[in-house]
């Protein structure tokens, strides 16, 4: 039997170089990379573990590693905290995946799995897209620029070496996966 979580890739497989810099001083640190992604995902680790089993039920069921969704939330709302009644992105984006209302029509509770479950729609469907735009992509290169596409959009993906260009702090999908990365050694 094969690995649930292989449809998309294996994120493990999936190179980053982590945040940049601009993420890294965001957090209150002189540094970025992998290290800065991993030091802001364990800061972001004991409220995720709330989340744990949505993120996991949502990721058995979507066929996404959990450590990808937590990854997102923890980049998206940082596990909840930066979030004002549900909302972030002045008032744009709901719950601890930030699915942007001018988009899409939240559905579910901040942090409920029907919530979870919509985030984790809209990055299969980018992912998606990101295959048909990139057939010849590896599937760990189709999903992080799906990765970056849930950021941006699908049109913003124009090339694997800069597919984070235009995303937030230049660097969306190096740090996702960085930190998803970092929840997969964790238990996701």
């Amino acid at each position: 039997m094969s690995d649930p979580f292989d449809y998309y890739g294996q994120m493990m497989d999936v190179d980053t170089a982590g945040a940049s810099v601009e993420t890294g001083k965001q957090e209150g640190l002189s540094y970025g990379g992998i290290s800065a992604s991993e030091v802001i995902a364990e800061k972001d680790l004991k409220n995720l573990k709330k989340y744990e089993t949505k993120i996991k039920n949502v990721g058995k069921k979507m066929h996404v590693e959990p450590a990808v969704i937590a990854g997102i939330i923890s980049r998206e709302s940082h596990a909840g905290t930066a979030l004002k009644d549900g909302w972030g992105d002045r008032g744009n984006g709901f719950g601890l995946m930030q699915v942007d209302k001018r988009f899409h029509k939240i559905v579910g509770t901040f942090d409920s799995e029907e919530h979870i479950t919509q985030g984790t729609e809209i990055l299969c469907s980018m992912i998606r897209d990101i295959q048909k735009k990139f057939p010849k992509w590896t599937q760990e290169q189709q999903l992080k620029g799906g990765i970056s596409a849930y950021n941006a959009g699908i049109k913003n993906v124009q090339s694997y070496d800069r597919m984070d260009i235009g995303t937030t702090k230049n660097d969306y999908a190096n740090d996702v996966v960085a930190r998803a990365k970092f929840y997969k050694r964790n238990g996701y």
